[in-house]
């Protein structure tokens, strides 16, 4: 019963963080669902029509993003989380992030002009979280990476002692 209860607890930080990123993934289609329906079938959004196709098409990137951590807590669970895997799979991680960061960035001269346009400083304003916001995650992935490899480093060269 001990070992039941002790399993639990050490894996209970990860169960949480799946069930985030699970979540996050059942939102994530949600949202897709309904900016692809309310652009395709609304008149009014005018505009800003290219705007939402745009963060339906960063959609992809985001939910592989969210696999993907998904596979490195499982690593962490089976006490993995210094190994070739789970850097390959924090790597992806920073890649998406990185490639919804370009996308954005790529189409912010055309929420700029919308913003222009309409007098409507806030699109500009969401552009620019839109475009920061995966940047972050992806230098903060980038961080992580390289102390998942000196970590794996470490492990390998106490392997190699012992």
């Amino acid at each position: 019963m001990k070992d039941i209860k002790s399993q639990i607890t050490d894996r209970g930080s990860t169960l949480l963080l799946k069930f985030v990123v699970i979540f996050l993934a059942i939102a994530a289609i949600c949202l897709f669902g309904f900016l692809l329906y309310v652009s395709i079938t609304s008149d009014s959004v005018g505009m800003f029509r290219p705007i939402l196709l745009g963060i339906c098409v960063t959609e992809i990137p985001f939910l592989y993003a969210l696999y993907q951590a998904h596979r490195l807590l499982l690593f962490i669970d089976r006490n993995e989380a210094f190994s070739n895997v789970s850097i390959k799979a924090l790597n992806k991680i920073k890649l998406s992030a990185f490639t919804i960061s370009l996308l954005y960035t790529g189409g912010m001269p055309y929420i700029y002009y919308v913003g222009e346009v309409d007098d409507a400083p806030g699109v500009i304003l969401m552009g620019l979280i839109l475009a920061a916001v995966p940047f972050v995650v992806a230098v903060f992935a980038a961080v992580l990476l390289k102390l998942f490899q000196n970590g794996l480093n470490i492990k390998s060269e106490n392997d190699l002692t012992v």
